[in-house]
This record gives C-alpha cells, structure tokens and sequence, in this order.
C-alpha cells in the first residue's frame, strides 16, 4: 500500500477521517439519499467517543459504505447539485462549511430558517398579488380573500379534529432515536409543485420514502386495522375517479384518528418538519386536512391517477406485502410498473401536486392511510382558484371557471393542471384551434408523461378529423396508464373507424377487463362482432351491456332486439321456426320494457341525442317484429295465434298501413271476409290520408 497517502499523527489522522466523513455526506447527497443538517452545532452521525479519533473513522466507514450500497434507482441527480459541488469544495468539507452552503440553499429556496424563514416569498407573493390585483380588478382580489378565508376555515377544522401543535417549541424530530430509519429521494419529474414553487424549486427529488426501520411495526399497525374494521371501515365505499375504493374516512373512525393524532403529534409532524425545512417553519404549523383509511382488494384494486388536494400529502403503508399481490404506489412521469417499494409501517411523504395512483391489487387485501396536508402560514392560491374553477365548470358556468384557471395561471405559469382544465373547456366549445395549444403546452413541460392530457389531445385531434395523429396519440396514452378504460374505448372507436376490426375489439376488450360496468365497450363490441356475422358471441356482449346500470340499459336492450330479430331472419327460412318463434319473442320482450324506461328518461330531463335517436326507433323495430312473428306463425300454421299478433299490432300501431294489409290477409285464410273487408277499407283511409 501506498503508506503515504495514510496520516501518521494524531491530528491529521482526525482531518483526515473527517474528510472522508463529509466526501461520504456529499456522495449520498448527490445520490439523493442523504438529509443534510439543518444547523452547524447537529451530529446526525452517531457519538464520537472522547478523544474523537476512533468515533470518527467508525463514521466514515459507515458512510463510505452506504454510498457503495446506494441504489441508482433514485430520481435524476438535479444538476444544481453538482454544481453546488463545488460550492462545498470551495467552503472545505468541514462542518461550518457544509452549514454555510446549506443556509445558501435554503435562502434560493425562500425557507429552512426558522428564525428568517420564507422571507423573501413572503414577499415577493405580496408583491405578484399586488400586481395581478392591479391587472385582473375586483374579481381576483375577492378571490384571493376568498382563498384565504377559506384556508383559514380548513385550518381551523383540522384543529377540531386532528392534532396541532400549540407552539413551535413542539417535538422534533430525533435522528439518533430513529439513527436506523432513513429515506430514499425519488424524482418529482418535470414539473415543480402547483404551489410555492419558488420555495421547492430546488431539489426536484420531493417524493420521500422511508427505509430501514418502520415508523410503526406490523404488530401496532394490525391492532389500528382491526379496531377500524370494527368501526366498519371495510363495508365502505366510495369513488375515486374512475374506480370505487373501500374505506373510509377518520372522520368516521374515531379510534383509527385517535391513533394516527398520536402519532402525528410524535412522529408524522416532526419527521415532516425534518423532510421539508425549506416551507415547513415547524410542526405547530402543519394541518392534517382530509385522512382516510383506504382498502384495496380484487374488488376495489386500485386508484386512478391523480393529484392530492393539498400542499403536501403522506401515504402510510397499514398491510406487510406478504398479505397481498399487486398494489403499490406509481407515479405516471416513473412509469405505471416503477412502484416504490413500502412495507408495513413505512411511509411516503411528498408535495401533493404529483401525479400518482395506487397500482392494482389482484389477491389479498391491501390497506394504506392516506392524508392531505395544509400548512397553516402558506395559502395555496393556486390550487384554490384551479378547485373553484373545477367547481365553476360543473355548474355549467364556463366564463368563471375559464378566469378562475386564467388567474392561477399568471400565478403559476407552469401550472399545467390549469391548461389542461382550459383545454377541455375550449374543447367542449369547439375552439379546437386554441385548445390543442394549451394542452401542447402542457405535455411541452410535462414532457409528454401525463396520460389525461395526452387523451385530452387525441379528442381534441379527433374533432379536427386528425385520425391518424389521434390514433397516435391514444397509444401513447396507453403506454403510460394502459388500465384507463375510457381511453381504450375511445382507441377502439378510432381504430374501428380505419377498419382496423381487430384492433378495435382488443381495445373494447381491454376497456372491459379494466371496467366490467363500462357498458359502451360492451355495446360497441357486440355491434362490431354482429357486422361480422357473429351473432352468438355479438349476443353475450349485449346482455353484458344491459347489466351495466340504467345509463347503457335500454340501448344495450334494443341493441340485442335487433341482433335476435336478425337471428329470427336467419333461423325461419332454414326451417328452425321453433328457434326463430323463441328469438322473436324474446325481442319483443326486450324492446317493450326498454321503452317505458327510455321514455321515462327522456321525458325526466336525463336523456341526450343518443336516446333520442334510439327513441326514434322504438316504433318502427316494434312494427318489424311484430310483422316477422306474424309470418313465423302462419308459417308453422298457427293461423289463430298469427291473427291474434296482427290485431295486437293494429291496435298498438294503428296508424301503419302495413300492419292493415297483413291483418286482411290473415282474416282472408281463417275465411273471416267481412272482417277482412273492414281491415282493407281501413287501410285505404290510411293511404288516401297520406
């Protein structure tokens, strides 16, 4: 070995380890796997033993074997952090010198300093305010005072039900107690935080995932969901965007709250305040604002893609991995199949602005706690005026909704939730020029890795007969989110439009597995196999259909009337009159219990274009069937029973000349001439009427 390069004496040999122990520090640091500490007095290492020297080479061993042992899974490496790199080379690998670039940072970053803290975004918020007050009047300023009254509402409410701390002199988080917990940075992808983006623009590795040591055991965490299944949270259920989870919230689980108010109070508050210096003064300013208990299983697998509704959002992992398959947390700009990996009793804590969703659970049961977080000294306008707009468009009220998004827009530029709820508006008003602009311009910052948007862009190409580039766009979608089943119905419609058939029933095909309720793939793929001849397969998608619920009901009804109709058609003249007799009958059936239900629904204000248009052919269907089983009874000789179809026709559809010309010959050969006279002047009143 190369003895020189190892110190002799007492004090170089200290210097020397202590290199090594802050070359380690910035080695894990560009990893994204270290947190630096918040002031220059901490030891995050362990003791040193009295005379430093042993204490200190035991460190950077350690060190240096975490950085061997750290994973290149993490998120990108920020390029500012290289180039503080050198900031640190230039201040020594010396404690004061790590803490002066440390406080360099978090001053960029408007936070960290709990004595000075955010500061200069305070101030400059005011300032932007002021400013947009100026450009926007009277409505943006009452929405901003809006805002803040209702973030000062919010707050207040969560300190009704979940803990706050009454001072910043509250509990810390302890490193050495919790020395065999740490936490793996992973990429918060392209776009900063909707929110204070100034305060967390740098890192951009924001998404937190705990390791090593649990915050709570299996054992603790069984305990809270046995006392919430006694408190009915796995008989609950409610939607979440496109899917249903089973849960509830802690609102409704008084022991489950009483539980995680503990330990927010002396774990979840501190470990936050330790994460995310940079906007969180101290835990008494934190708000625990909308927490539920979610349940996962075959039944209720996952969640749809989504952002959190707060400035930031924790999941908490209740279930050991070995109890279930599947499940999982992604984030959409990782890829779907990139699922961090957290047992029982780990946690993930994050802004909550990221697009993320809980990937699918295909056996077992899979509970997480999942909570939104507000923070008391930090009013997220834009978030806000983006959720008042959201609200606004649902009420049909576009022009608000339209400044609402415009506002938190010059706000927040790169807001691109905020394009995106535009686009759709222009969309919906046919402004497809305008609306494709703003939706590129979210996928530009998004770098094409958010599956809504690239849906929103393929209807938007669609509208403008853009097929092939629509076509495109869907597929990209899917590659993203392939388990979003409205996005593989309307793939499938695109690709049955280019007369790729088998294309088309993949998609509908793929919507069904992801959504059995989704009744318009099912519709669609009976339709497509019916054009194709095969009615018996064409057969079980349409009863599929009408067990989908009253939206797809009658039109997946009349759909199978007419395929059965066809089948009728079909079976008569091969002699099977028997078959044929059943088929018809059982159209008829279908096609009088859905008109009361359409008509019902048109007539309630609840029907659309569609309806009417099945509406429409609710006489002239009945009128063929109605005639086609005439002519199969007389055709198997029932003469009787085929007088008797042709009077109840006459009756029912009086004002068809056909139905007259059918029933005069039927009373013909039962030898009824008087009747069949009358039958015949009626029909020639009908015609000289016409």
């Amino acid at each position: 070995p190369n003895l020189s390069t190892s110190p002799v004496d007492d004090d170089s040999r200290e210097d020397y380890h202590r290199q090594r122990i802050h070359k380690a520090k910035l080695d894990l640091w560009l990893h994204g796997a270290f947190v630096m500490p918040s002031s220059s007095s901490s030891t995050t290492f362990g003791a040193i033993d009295d005379d430093g020297r042993n204490g200190y080479a035991a460190i950077a061993n350690d060190l240096e074997m975490q950085v061997a042992r750290a994973p290149i899974r993490h998120g990108p490496v920020r390029d500012v952090r290289r180039r503080l790199q050198h900031d640190l080379e230039l201040e020594g690998y010396n404690d004061g010198g790590w803490y002066s670039v440390m406080q360099n940072i978090l001053s960029v970053r408007g936070g960290g300093d709990n004595g000075n803290r955010g500061l200069k975004e305070d101030h400059r918020l005011e300032k932007q305010l002021e400013e947009l007050s100026a450009k926007f009047g009277k409505p943006f300023v009452d929405a901003i005072e809006q805002n803040k009254a209702e973030h000062a509402a919010d707050c207040a409410r969560s300190c009704e039900l979940f803990y706050c701390a009454e001072d910043s002199s509250s509990i810390q988080w302890d490193a050495e107690s919790h020395g065999d917990t740490s936490f793996a940075s992973y990429s918060f992808g392209s776009v900063p935080p909707e929110d204070f983006s100034h305060e967390f623009k740098f890192p951009l590795d924001l998404i937190k995932v705990t390791e090593g040591t649990p915050l709570f055991s299996a054992e603790e965490s069984l305990q809270v969901i046995n006392n919430a299944e006694a408190e009915g949270v796995d008989k609950n259920e409610y939607e979440s965007g496109k899917y249903k989870l089973g849960g509830d919230w802690l609102v409704n689980l008084p022991q489950t709250r009483s539980w995680f108010n503990s330990k927010l109070e002396h774990v979840l508050f501190p470990l936050l305040h330790h994460l995310f210096p940079e906007i969180i003064a101290s835990p008494s300013v934190l708000r625990a604002h909308s927490v539920s208990l979610l349940k996962y299983n075959h039944t209720h697998p996952r969640t749809d893609v989504h952002i959190d509704n707060g400035i930031l959002a924790m999941t908490l992992a209740m279930t050991p991995q070995s109890q279930y398959n599947g499940g999982g947390t992604f984030y959409e700009h990782m890829g779907v199949d990139n699922i961090l990996p957290m047992d029982v009793g780990h946690g993930t804590f994050r802004p909550g602005s990221v697009r993320h969703g809980g990937h699918r659970v295909t056996s077992g049961t899979r509970y997480i706690l999942g909570a939104f977080l507000l923070l008391e000294d930090h009013v997220e306008h834009v978030r806000r005026l983006k959720n008042r707009g959201a609200e606004l468009r649902t009420s049909g009220d576009l022009q608000g909704a339209t400044e609402h998004f415009e506002w938190a827009l010059a706000m927040n530029p790169r807001c691109t939730t905020c394009l995106k709820d535009l686009a759709e508006i222009l969309l919906s008003q046919k402004d497809y020029v305008r609306a494709e602009e703003k939706i590129r311009s979210a996928l530009d910052m998004l770098e094409g890795l958010d599956s809504d948007a690239l849906f929103t862009l393929g209807l938007i190409l669609s509208e403008q007969g853009k097929d092939d580039e629509s076509i495109s766009t869907y597929r990209k979608s899917i590659e993203l989110n392939a388990e979003d089943a409205e996005l593989c119905y309307n793939l499938g419609i695109k690709l049955g439009e280019k007369g790729d058939t088998r294309g088309e029933l993949a998609m509908y095909k793929k919507a069904t597995e992801i959504d059995p309720k989704m009744g318009g793939a099912w519709i669609n793929m009976g339709t497509t196999l019916a054009e194709a001849g095969n009615l018996q397969d064409a057969e079980l998608m349409f009863l599929k259909a009408i067990e989908c619920g009253d939206d797809v009901k009658t039109k997946g009804m009349m759909n199978l009337a007419i395929l059965l109709q066809k089948k009728a058609n079909n079976l008569a003249p091969s002699g099977d009159l028997n078959g044929a007799k059943l088929a018809v009958d059982q159209a008829a059936k279908l096609i009088d219990e859905a008109k009361p239900l359409l008509n019902a629904k048109i007539a309630l204000g609840g029907g659309n274009s569609e309806d009417a248009m099945y509406a429409s052919q609710l006489k002239p269907l009945r009128v063929q069937i109605h005639r086609l089983c005439g002519q199969i009874l007389a055709g198997m000789g029932d003469l009787e029973a085929c007088e008797a179809e042709f009077r109840t026709a006459s009756e029912n559809f009086g004002d068809v000349p056909g139905i007259w010309d059918a029933l005069a010959r039927v009373l013909d050969l039962r030898g009824k001439a008087e009747e069949a006279t009358q039958a015949r002047d009626t029909l020639a009143a009908l015609r000289n009427s016409l």
